[in-house]
């Protein structure tokens, strides 16, 4: 699948056919993630991959809107150093996973974890070390739904030379 269509047909993903994700296969998405944009090249990020049912039950539990977590393959928790650039860097990271998951046929959904009042929960519960902030947990596993894309059309949302 090439760049533009992963792009074009990327979907949130919030129902999983059950089984996990290959190792290999996540560890491919994650050097993804790894080589996103980053702000004065400060690759402040670290990822935490959860494939265990417990681990991504706990999560689930504590996502507000992440429940849909347990029943994923995986769950890959995006952390950065808490640096001037640390949400842009890790949101850039999160949606290099996105698109990743997609090129191998998979289907993955980005929960928010910035700011969230779970967020320090999720770090104790995966032993992240003090001076990292959540940036996002991503539900990652094999689709089991092709939900319908509603987006603006471009017509709406471009504008040239002024607004």
């Amino acid at each position: 699948m090439d760049a533009i269509e992963v792009l074009k047909t990327r979907r949130s993903i919030r129902h999983y056919q059950p089984g996990l994700v290959a190792r290999e296969v996540l560890e491919g998405i994650v050097d993804c993630g790894r080589l996103a944009a980053t702000g004065r090249g400060e690759q402040p990020w670290e990822f935490v991959v959860a494939t265990s049912k417990e681990a991504r039950e706990k999560l689930a539990s504590l996502a507000t809107n992440g429940k849909f977590i347990a029943e994923a393959g995986a769950c890959i928790a995006v952390f950065c150093k808490d640096t001037t650039y640390y949400l842009e860097d890790g949101s850039a990271a999160s949606q290099n996973l996105l698109l990743a998951a997609k090129a191998h046929g998979l289907g993955s959904c980005w929960v928010a974890g910035d700011k969230k009042s779970y967020a320090e929960d999720v770090a104790r519960l995966l032993g992240v070390p003090e001076g990292h902030k959540l940036v996002s947990l991503i539900a990652i596993g094999h689709p089991a739904e092709t939900p319908e894309r509603k987006k603006r059309p471009l017509s709406e949302v471009l504008h040239w030379e002024r607004f």
